[in-house]
């Protein structure tokens, strides 16, 4: 387990397990909807929900980021994607979501990719300020929210 000093308490990242999925639905859920003005969401809470539960966690490389025992953050990669990437509302702007960033640099040393909304003008922000580059603009076409994005790649 990696360890960041941000603020007051560190924070550490670990694996997500089953027993995690209750509280990682949560963040995500939370997280979405603090984005609402620049994120879509698809799907009812409880879809959500049970996607994370059944299938997120247990399927896919999921991280979380966890201060003083409570999981503030979860990242989701897939190979060199960064395929879900969420910060808790109360969590954010106190270091927690680049601390994670720098920790899945560590696992994918050879570079990063990531999609974002092109009107999420902070994730953007956020992106660009960590050394993300935008590579290619769409449409939105693709992508279930149907909102125009853009790809970002990081490579050391």
């Amino acid at each position: 387990m990696a360890s960041h000093d941000t603020s007051q308490q560190p924070v550490t990242f670990r694996r997500a397990t089953a027993a995690d999925a209750v509280e990682v639905a949560t963040v995500y859920i939370a997280s979405r909807r603090g984005a609402a003005a620049y994120l879509l969401t698809v799907g009812t809470d409880a879809e959500i929900r049970s996607f994370v539960i059944d299938r997120m966690v247990p399927e896919h490389e999921t991280w979380v980021a966890e201060v003083g025992g409570r999981i503030v953050a979860v990242l989701v990669l897939d190979g060199d994607e960064v395929n879900q990437f969420y910060v808790a509302p109360a969590d954010q702007r106190r270091g927690v979501g680049g601390a994670m960033l720098a920790h899945a640099r560590q696992l994918r040393p050879a570079g990063l990719r990531l999609w974002a909304f092109q009107r999420n003008t902070p994730a953007r922000h956020f992106y660009e300020a960590r050394g993300f580059i935008a590579k290619k603009f769409t449409d939105g076409a693709t992508n279930m929210e149907r909102e125009a994005d853009v790809l970002y790649e990081w490579t050391p």
